[in-house]
């Protein structure tokens, strides 16, 4: 089969899955699985083996994603019902002003996603968007816009998140380096993220929606609502945990003592993000058990009600990764590496190479991650390097970064953790969230090209 067969199969598979939620209005994860099984039996390999790889890459996403979605849902719940995102967000109202709050959630999923993976990002901080509706009454598609651009920019632009710090190591690229750059690259994009999201909220103003077919509670006076630090406690307790596992794993790469090892141990332990969310979780139940006086039986409840509508988003977003493997299976990744074969291309010509490359992985599989580290790994495998490009090596790898956040849609599981945790529809979402990341990556790159031309760095 040619190069351009795995495109063939890529535009079925799109053309199914956007057929059938789009226009036969089929459940999200009926329709992904569906596409991924046909995706499978049109892409090489052993006729008995095609459906049961869907399988096991459903089970593989799955296993990596479904204790961390769970728990942080119970979390998120509890934070509502005990009124603790409440108090988080009437004391950062306090300190800001209303007009400013967009602003802050903004800045939290910026923040929060430099350690942390983007799903958990939004899953703890929605709650706080919730709250903040159910006080104004306005602008909820600009509250969860905001905290879905932060967490985009930094997820994929600062380590030591998994994409950029694989383009660190792979191009050479000093830690420091990549995070100072990555975050300055970031700030623009923010600043044009928070613009798009208000002209959105403009154009379509959606009240929020609740979730689990559960209302969400009335605000409470502010006197029954916990204590400022324990409303947080449950948000920056898995924040600090896993950002220490992170720190003391790149401390042990700087040196050894006697005394590191057992500190790495611990932290490992601490820091995973399953056992952090746990903690967290233990801590959201034990408070709004303690403030709104329930008993075991209706904390009961109230985590089933969590777990149900857990257990649906992650059904489709683990149906969304099977279907990203099975285009995998089909050569997606040779394909495009053969559009762009090895020698080296003019400096800049190179940026918008890396930008395309990585736009259309991101598009194809669902995995900015992926998408990053196969991009980086192809540039590498060329010899780009700063005296080759003229520039730092370190504006490929932002502009990289960029390119994967354009394509967002039924096949990633962002896509889906933005529309399910949101309450909005895949059109809404289409409508908002699709063309959000797009203005982010455009202006990424505008800021690469802008950085490599004015401060090369070489």
């Amino acid at each position: 089969m040619g190069h351009s067969y795995p495109f063939v199969v890529l535009g079925i598979g799109l053309a199914k899955v956007l057929g059938l939620i789009l226009a036969l209005r089929v459940h999200a994860f009926v329709a992904l699985i569906a596409s991924a099984m046909l995706v499978s039996l049109l892409a090489p390999g052993p006729i008995e083996e095609k459906i049961k790889r869907v399988a096991e890459a459903f089970g593989s996403t799955a296993g990596s994603i479904g204790v961390v979605i769970a728990l942080a849902a119970i979390v998120g719940n509890c934070l509502m019902h005990s009124g603790g995102a409440d108090r988080i967000v009437r004391s950062f109202l306090r300190v800001l002003g209303e007009k400013r709050a967009a602003t802050a959630l903004c800045a939290s999923g910026f923040v929060l996603a430099i350690p942390v993976f983007f799903d958990t990002v939004f899953y703890l901080l929605v709650p706080l968007a919730r709250s903040l509706w159910l006080r104004t009454r306005k602008n909820y598609v600009l509250y969860v816009t905001a905290i879905g651009a932060g967490g985009a920019i930094t997820h994929t632009l600062v380590p030591p998140t998994p994409g950029p710090l694989f383009m660190a190591e792979r191009l050479g690229i000093d830690m420091g380096v990549m995070i100072v750059v990555g975050t300055a690259i970031g700030l623009p994009m923010a600043v044009a993220g928070l613009a798009t999201c208000r002209l959105m909220n403009r154009l379509m103003d959606l009240p929020m929606r609740p979730l689990g077919g559960q209302p969400d509670p009335e605000p409470l006076q502010d006197h029954e609502l916990p204590p400022l630090w324990l409303a947080l406690l449950p948000v920056l307790l898995p924040v600090a945990l896993i950002s220490a596992n992170t720190l003391t794993g790149l401390w042990a790469g700087a040196g050894d003592s006697a005394w590191l090892g057992p500190v790495l141990r611990v932290a490992a332990v601490l820091g995973n993000a399953n056992l952090a969310l746990l903690i967290s979780a233990v801590i959201a139940m034990g408070t709004v058990m303690a403030k709104r006086g329930l008993k075991l039986r209706q904390l009961a409840a109230l985590t089933e009600d969590a777990l149900s509508s857990a257990g649906v988003i992650i059904l489709i977003t683990a149906a969304g990764g099977a279907f990203g493997a099975m285009l995998r299976e089909a050569g997606i990744k040779d394909a495009v590496q053969a559009v762009f074969p090895g020698g080296q291309l003019p400096p800049f010509l190179t940026l918008l190479a890396a930008f395309a490359v990585a736009a259309v992985l991101k598009t194809a599989q669902g995995s900015s991650t992926v998408a990053i580290m196969t991009t980086a790994s192809m540039f590498a495998a060329m010899g780009a390097t700063s005296g080759s490009l003229g520039y730092h090596v370190v504006y490929l790898a932002t502009t990289i970064a960029c390119g994967s956040l354009v394509g967002s849609w039924m096949n990633d599981s962002g896509f889906w953790i933005f529309a399910k945790m949101g309450g909005l529809t895949e059109t809404e979402s289409l409508r908002t969230w699709t063309p959000l990341l797009i203005v982010l990556a455009v202006t990424g790159l505008g800021a690469s090209l802008l950085g490599a031309w004015l401060v090369p760095l070489v």
